[in-house]
């Protein structure tokens, strides 16, 4: 190969791996929405869910609590989820305002109670879960994060 070939080769890889370095960065902070790339998985998710308190739903504060709705972080790095929503089909919402550790879950009770790193109270005074119904986890932004729906509306897990 001749000297000016190789210089050309040479080039022509050069810039190659430049075109590559600056595309690096829009792919791996999750923004790369160009063909071809997949959506980062979400790493906060709606768990299990106990929409039927049990025993006699009474409308006691034991009894609203005994309604609740787990969010879980799987990833291994914190969340911070203040402004994050949960809401149910009839547009009720509870808004958060915690960091959710790495591998770590917090169950979001429906009544009154006093907020620890793995239980929250929406401080109501009713129920909001009814027996068919769809949970609604939502960004800061109020981009749909995860759902989970159960009942007559139950189609499986949604995303």
């Amino acid at each position: 190969m001749s000297r000016s070939a190789r210089r050309i080769t040479a080039a022509v890889l050069a810039s190659g791996a430049l075109v590559a370095a600056a595309a690096l960065p829009a792919v791996a902070d999750g923004h790369g929405h160009g063909r071809g790339h997949h959506a980062p998985r979400q790493t906060v998710v709606l768990g299990k869910i106990q929409y039927d308190s049990p025993g006699r739903d009474n409308g006691s504060n034991r009894s609203l609590n005994g309604e609740w709705v787990t969010v879980t972080n799987t990833g291994r790095h914190a969340v911070n989820l203040r402004g994050w929503t949960l809401s149910d089909e009839s547009h009720r919402t509870y808004r958060f305002d915690l960091r959710l550790p790495g591998r770590s879950s917090v169950r979001v009770h429906t009544g009154v109670g006093r907020d620890t790193r793995h239980d929250v109270y929406q401080d109501r005074r009713h129920y909001v879960w009814d027996d068919s119904d769809t949970a609604t986890l939502r960004d800061a932004r109020g981009h749909k994060v995860d759902s989970e729906s159960w009942g007559r509306h139950h189609h499986g897990h949604r995303r």
